[in-house]
């Protein structure tokens, strides 16, 4: 039981960082999670270690626990790794997805449409994560798929945030039209073009954004 309410807690903390109630150098104690969360400090605890090894938390001697921050060098060097698995993955799916699958990739990229024609952000952030998690299965590689969700995960706040902008959101919806054409026609070195460009526009945003939070 335990381990389950310290997924749980996992969860709604990743969820915070995600969505921006939590940021960068936010502290984090077992007591006030407990009682927020209304459970025992050791599921709390636990919590707390397994998001430190995700990279989400760093624990500071006589500090505690807080948020972790991220430099603008790291986060550049994030986004070249990103980079190269996200082109993989689409470069695999391009030769691997079946029929049907290629058929449902262009139908989370239709329905983007129209969060990007309403301005609902929350709502193209959930597809976004959708369509991305579609060419990883698509490509058919576990440790890619694992590798690439693993990064995201550490680089989702800021990624999150930067697809708030109006003109961000269209940019992204129009990226995607062309990684969908090309794996839907079989190209793979198209599929990896398009999704190399897609990640380096976002990313160069990221980056900027860690630089900016940094500053403060």
């Amino acid at each position: 039981m335990r381990v389950r309410v310290s997924d749980e807690l996992c969860r709604r903390i990743e969820s915070d960082i995600a969505e921006g109630r939590l940021v960068p150098g936010d502290k984090l104690d077992e007591q006030s999670l407990a009682r927020r969360f209304s459970v025992s400090r050791t599921p709390a605890r636990e919590a707390l270690l397994r998001l430190a090894n995700e990279g989400l938390v760093k624990f500071r001697s006589r500090q505690g626990a807080t948020v972790a921050s991220m430099t603008p060098q790291r986060a550049i060097g994030m986004v070249e790794i990103l980079t190269a698995l996200e082109a993989e993955a689409a470069g695999l799916a391009a030769r691997r997805m079946t029929v049907a699958e290629r058929a449902g990739l262009r139908e989370i990229h239709e329905q983007c449409a129209q969060a990007v024609h309403t301005g609902n952000t929350a709502r193209y952030v959930e597809l976004n994560t959708a369509f991305h998690q579609a060419i990883y299965a698509g490509a058919r590689n576990t440790p890619l798929a694992d590798l690439v969700t693993e990064t995201r995960l550490r680089m989702r706040f800021f990624r999150h945030q930067s697809l708030s902008r109006p003109a961000r959101l269209a940019a992204s919806f129009g990226e995607h039209a062309l990684i969908v054409r090309a794996i839907e026609t079989g190209s793979e070195s198209e599929a990896q073009q398009s999704m190399r460009a897609h990640i380096i526009v976002g990313g160069n945003l990221f980056a900027d954004m860690v630089a900016s939070i940094k500053s403060e």
